[in-house]
C-alpha cells in the first residue's frame, strides 16, 4: 500500500502484490480506511466467499473485461427519462450525480425486502445484504443476483474508483469500494435516489 501527501492532504493508492491500483481516492475519512484494513488483517480469519460471491478481484475483472449480458434491456430517450423520473432523480440516475450524505431514511431502514432500480424498477439488492456503513449513502454487500449490477472504471474527479450502474437500463447506482464487511469484502454505496424498495 502506498500513502502519497500533496500540500498536508492525504491522497490514498492501494497497489495490489502485481502492482495493479485498487484503490485511488480523495478523501477526508481515508485515515478510517487504512485502520480498517489493518484491523481486518490482524483479525481471526473471515468467512470466506464461495464461488457465487463476488469479491473485489471479481469487480476489477470486470471493469476490465467487461459486464455479462443483462437479463433484458429497458432503453428510453432522454426526453422520456425526464418524463419518468422526478429532477432530483433524473440528476442522479441519468445524469451521474450524487445526492446529499444523509438525505435519506433509506439508510436507517433494514426491513426485509428487495431494492429495485429507480429508473426501470429491475431488482438490484436484497436487504439481507444490506449494513449500516455511517457514510450517508445506503450501503451493500453484495448484489441480488450476478448480472443486474455493471461495473466500470470511473476516473472523475481525479480518482479512480468504480462506478455501479444498472445492467439493464444504465442507470447510475453509485460506486463499490473494497471496504465492507466479509465474505465479500465490498460496500456498495447507492444512492437512495436510484432505489426503490419493494416487497417486505
Amino acid at each position: 500500500m502506498q500513502r502519497y501527501r500533496n500540500g498536508g492532504t492525504p491522497w490514498f493508492i492501494l497497489i495490489d502484490p502485481a502492482g495493479v491500483v485498487i484503490y485511488n481516492h480523495f478523501r477526508v475519512d481515508a485515515e478510517k480506511l487504512i485502520a480498517s484494513l489493518k484491523r481486518a488483517e490482524a483479525a481471526p480469519r473471515a468467512p470466506q466467499p464461495d464461488a457465487d460471491t463476488l469479491t473485489w478481484r471479481g469487480v476489477l475483472e470486470l471493469t476490465r473485461k467487461g459486464n455479462p449480458q443483462p437479463p433484458r434491456r429497458v432503453e428510453l430517450s432522454e426526453a422520456q427519462w425526464r418524463e419518468r423520473l422526478t429532477p432530483d432523480q433524473f440528476y442522479v440516475m441519468r445524469g451521474k450525480g450524487t445526492e446529499r450524505a444523509h438525505s435519506s431514511s433509506m439508510c436507517r431502514l433494514f426491513e426485509p425486502g428487495r431494492y429495485a432500480c429507480g429508473s426501470c424498477g429491475t431488482e438490484l439488492f436484497d436487504a439481507s445484504t444490506k449494513f449500516d456503513s455511517k457514510s450517508g449513502w445506503p450501503s451493500f454487500t453484495q448484489a441480488v443476483v450476478p448480472g443486474v449490477v455493471a461495473y466500470h472504471a470511473d476516473h472523475s474527479h481525479g480518482m479512480t474508483r468504480v462506478e455501479t450502474t444498472c445492467n439493464v437500463c444504465d442507470a447510475h447506482l453509485g460506486h463499490v469500494f473494497p471496504d465492507g464487511p466479509a465474505p465479500s469484502g465490498l460496500r456498495y454505496c447507492i444512492n437512495a435516489l436510484s432505489l426503490n424498495k419493494v416487497g417486505s
